[in-house]
């Protein structure tokens, strides 16, 4: 005989309440039983979120700070479209803790007024995760590797059929000239175009990713694990908080402009990075050729910028083509090493970095490549120079010391073109891998706004993404994650 049994709204509700929690995806657990946003975000946050407006706040700090994070991490390219993925995603909306999805503008509205307490969330995750890092691998969590980017706005003059248009009047003027003319519609048509968006003139006309666009400049610093530790958005703000920086007009060269702008946006854009943070210890700088002067070595390796025993030991900057290597008596290549005196093709071979002098100056030692180590009747080794046309008597062969602080350009610390020179150059590529995880990833690129406080709210909250991603990495004792989350979103 089969039994039956009443069910009660109470026992439907229970059922229905174990169904959704047995089917929530994996993830969302992982992040709520993991990562703790009330201690992560600070209290100044909160007392200004909270702060008295004569109307209670309808949504939670934590609400939309969970929102516009899983948009990161889930890719989702618009607002919009977030909002969508609330509306129709019951895990997602009781995960966040809404009980109704907000409106647009309060997405917005979210992001331009609260965008400095967003620096401070991702200013206190750096000096959290800045353990962990160092815990993986102690040498890459010491690089700093800065670059620079352009964050496209969305204004007409980024529309393709901006510049076309503009083209077709021009080609027909060609024609109309006849055949024969030197006149070129598409050199024109480049040089017509304004310097700065009409609808946004922070927006300026810039050469990034192949390509010309109107987009604001953003700069970021990573260590060599590729983990964001500043994010910095150059715009009018960012200038008149450092007056010190000149910004001169363009050159005829988009990629000298690049270059010379990179250049004087890294000191200042390193001093805001260790004065918040003074616990990070500099030792090695990988960088592209564009900061290959004078000044920005001092700089680096000197303690005159960053303050007392804060600078780098370290830097691995290729020469650029447009300065000269320093002569001397002797000859030296582009790589910085002393070459024979008799044979101008043959370096030298580097012998280490010693301090034979009393006063502990650091130098470089090279000797004849031609020398080897003999050994001789009472069974001790010592150097031989096998040259046939010594350019000495000394029966070691010629010997060369080279003090980098007399030229720190040539040997900024390490010797160039040497195994450790290039495996720590190729590092340099962990904060561009970084901007693209931003920009494609994170969906920065692409943005349908022009508003820069609401470009500068989006830089940041890519930064409190990935840092956010080293904290569930770290806490799943899964570090080969600290960069994505795509296979445990999958």
């Amino acid at each position: 005989m089969i039994t039956r049994n009443q069910l009660s709204m109470a026992d439907i509700f229970s059922d229905c309440q174990d169904i959704l929690d047995l089917d929530k995806p994996h993830f969302l657990d992982l992040l709520e039983n993991h990562i703790n946003l009330d201690k992560i975000v600070p209290a100044s946050f909160r007392e200004h979120f909270y702060a008295s407006t004569g109307r209670a706040r309808k949504y939670s700090l934590e609400s939309m700070l969970w929102a516009l994070i899983l948009q990161r991490i889930f890719s989702i390219p618009t607002d919009t479209m977030l909002l969508t993925f609330l509306h129709y995603s019951h895990h997602l909306r009781q995960f966040c803790g809404f009980d109704k999805v907000p409106d647009p503008s309060k997405i917005t509205r979210f992001k331009q007024d609260f965008c400095d307490d967003l620096q401070v969330v991702f200013d206190r995750l750096v000096d959290l995760t800045e353990p962990i890092c160092r815990q993986i691998d102690p040498e890459k969590a010491a690089m700093s590797v800065f670059d620079s980017t352009g964050i496209e706005v969305y204004v007409k003059e980024n529309n393709p059929t901006f510049l076309n248009t503009m083209i077709h009047g021009l080609k027909a003027f060609a024609k109309a000239k006849g055949p024969g003319g030197s006149f070129n519609p598409y050199k024109a048509a480049y040089a017509r175009m304004p310097s700065r968006a009409e609808a946004e003139p922070q927006a300026k006309q810039q050469y990034v990713n192949g390509h010309f666009c109107y987009a604001i400049k953003a700069g970021i610093v990573s260590n060599g694990l590729g983990i964001p530790g500043a994010v910095e958005l150059y715009d009018d703000e960012y200038f008149a908080a450092h007056p010190d920086i000149v910004r001169e007009k363009k050159s005829d060269s988009p990629d000298e402009d690049k270059s010379v702008g990179d250049n004087k946006l890294l000191i200042p854009t390193l001093k805001d990075f260790f004065k918040k943070h003074p616990l990070i210890q500099p030792k090695a700088f990988p960088g592209d050729s564009a900061f290959d002067a004078i000044e920005t070595y001092k700089a680096l390796l000197t303690g005159d910028s960053f303050g007392k025993d804060r600078h780098f030991s370290k830097a691995f900057i290729p020469l650029n083509s447009r300065a000269t290597p320093m002569k001397t008596d002797y000859t030296v290549n582009d790589a910085g090493i002393p070459c024979c005196p008799n044979d101008p093709e043959l370096p030298m071979k580097p012998e280490g970095n010693t301090s034979h002098l009393r006063c502990g100056i650091p130098t470089f030692k090279f000797v004849c490549p031609k020398m080897t180590w003999d050994k001789g009747e009472d069974g001790k080794y010592r150097r031989v120079c096998h040259c046939g046309n010594p350019c000495t008597t000394s029966k070691s062969g010629r010997m060369i010391y080279i003090y980098p602080e007399r030229n720190l350009r040539m040997y900024p610390g390490a010797i160039r073109d040497t195994d450790e020179w290039n495996q720590t150059y190729r590092i340099r590529g962990s904060v561009e891998r970084t901007i693209n995880h931003f920009k494609n990833s994170c969906c920065l690129d692409g943005r349908r706004t022009r508003n820069p406080k609401t470009l500068h709210a989006d830089l940041l909250l890519c930064g409190i993404t990935q840092l956010i991603t080293v904290l569930l990495a770290d806490s799943i004792h899964q570090h080969q994650h600290i960069r994505s989350l795509k296979k445990l979103v999958a």
